[in-house]
């Protein structure tokens, strides 16, 4: 493949992608670190193992790995937690939950963000491909381990949020 041709796969590729990337490095963006400079350092090592892709997964799948892998180096580089804030409903009510303001769906949605990025690296990886809809299979794919210790590690992390947020009742 000529650089042209590469450049267009590539493009084409982010493109199609760029939902999933912004998702995952939102989960580990902080005032330190915004979100655009992971996005751009993911794209960065994206593009140095485009050529390496092999295929023996799913491109997507690939991709969402290299960032994941890109956003935990740079999160060890900071060494540093973000503060502690409340929520009132879980991860998934937050996503899903229709608001007819924006303002405060966004508002919530940065809450979520807030109280995942609390999380081990390892389980704001698990939450992160969760809610971007991706089957238990993939996401052990991804994150090397089993469909079963994926959901077990699920509930970890659900109960873990909810008792962040002082909501131990649901």
């Amino acid at each position: 493949m000529n650089a042209k041709e590469k450049e267009r796969e590539f493009t084409q590729l982010v493109q199609r992608l760029k939902g999933a990337i912004t998702s995952v490095c939102m989960m580990y963006a902080d005032e330190r670190t915004p979100v655009d400079d992971l996005v751009q350092e993911s794209l960065i090592n994206i593009w140095k193992g485009f050529d390496s892709f092999q295929g023996r997964s799913d491109i997507k799948t690939w991709v969402i790995r290299v960032c994941i892998n890109t956003c935990i180096t740079m999160d060890r580089k900071r060494k540093s937690r973000p503060q502690t804030n409340s929520i009132d409903e879980t991860c998934r009510n937050i996503i899903s939950e229709e608001s007819a303001d924006p303002t405060l769906h966004e508002a919530r949605l940065k809450e979520l963000y807030s109280r995942i990025q609390q999380l081990s690296v390892f389980d704001r990886a698990i939450i992160l491909l969760w809610l971007e809809g991706m089957p238990y299979d993939e996401i052990g794919e991804i994150v090397g381990i089993t469909a079963k210790n994926v959901s077990v590690r699920l509930v970890r992390i659900r109960e873990t949020l909810k008792k962040m947020s002082g909501n131990t009742t649901e």
